[in-house]
């Protein structure tokens, strides 16, 4: 099988995954939604097609949302700012930023006032008190909605992990006398089928581990850093291009990387848990996966 017939093999994966909790998720939001005024929706800069809720706008109808690109410093900026300008284009207000380290609180907060300014002016004409804010934070699963909130509320408020499923429940919880959170689980649609969707949530760990072969999805991340980053490949892997079967490949970096069992043997396990943790602990930077070309081909 050639590269290309591997990465046909690979586009055409199809997952039927939708756990009961995101079923539940999205009814609740649905009868909350009446409380909410304002949306944040949570992707991430790395992918920022597949990150995104596909059947967003059937939960929260026409409420104003704002789009908070996170693991800024992690993506490729030139790659990312071209989806920003593609949501921008479709009426979408985004911000992006690196939470972690470089959290920009007075953006959102000030854009949040803005985007209510007319539903309180109604509420003032109406003699009306403009009350808290409501705000539901929505996103795929381990896309940063804990850490966010926790920055937002200045303390920690919520779980954070680097795995999917941290979150369980809504939970509300208060800001300020100006702003209230509903935070939710992470929730993913019921059919995953289109182009490379699947690999790049397993890639950035969106999804389970289980959901996907790690043997494939590690083999994604190759192929895929080597059509787009082979200068990192070279840096992080030592190697210029991926093997047509893979295995070899892997035999390379278990070498380099100390991946070995009694007799010399390659570890493959243990080498496919260091190529997804150099990805899942962001060791691999000035990377996205998602290309807008790719959008306009399908």
């Amino acid at each position: 099988m050639n590269n290309s017939d591997k990465e046909n093999v690979l586009n055409k994966s199809v997952i039927n995954w939708y756990p009961g909790h995101m079923a539940k998720t999205k009814r609740l939001i649905k009868e909350n939604l009446e409380q909410i005024d304002i949306v944040y929706e949570v992707v991430d800069a790395r992918i920022p097609y597949s990150s995104k809720i596909r059947d967003l706008d059937e939960i929260i109808k026409n409420k104003p949302r704002i789009m908070i690109m996170t693991k800024y410093d992690l993506c490729d900026k030139s790659e990312t700012k071209k989806w920003i300008e593609y949501y921008e284009r479709q009426g979408y207000f985004v911000i992006a930023m690196d939470i972690e380290h470089q959290f920009q609180k007075k953006s959102i907060l000030n854009l949040t006032e803005k985007l209510l300014v007319e539903k309180r002016e109604k509420l003032e004409a109406k003699g009306m008190r403009k009350g808290r804010a409501r705000v539901l934070v929505v996103g795929v699963p381990n896309v940063g909605k804990s850490t966010l909130i926790n920055r937002l509320v200045e303390k920690k408020a919520v779980g954070t992990g680097n795995k999917p499923g941290v979150t369980k429940e809504l939970n509300w919880i208060r800001i300020s006398d100006e702003v209230e959170l509903l935070d939710s689980p992470g929730i993913l649609w019921p059919k995953i089928d289109i182009g490379n969707i699947a690999y790049n949530l397993a890639s950035l760990t969106a999804i389970k581990e289980e959901i996907l072969p790690l043997f494939d999805v590690v083999e994604y991340i190759l192929r895929t850093l080597e059509k787009y980053y082979p200068q990192t490949l070279k840096e992080r892997y030592g190697i210029d291009t991926v093997e047509e079967d893979v295995v070899e490949t892997l035999e390379i970096i278990g070498k380099r990387r100390g991946c070995l069992i009694r007799g010399g043997e390659i570890d493959y396990d243990k080498v496919i848990t260091v190529i997804m943790n150099d990805i899942k602990n962001g060791m691999i930077k000035n990377i996205t996966f998602d290309r807008l070309e790719d959008l306009h081909e399908n």
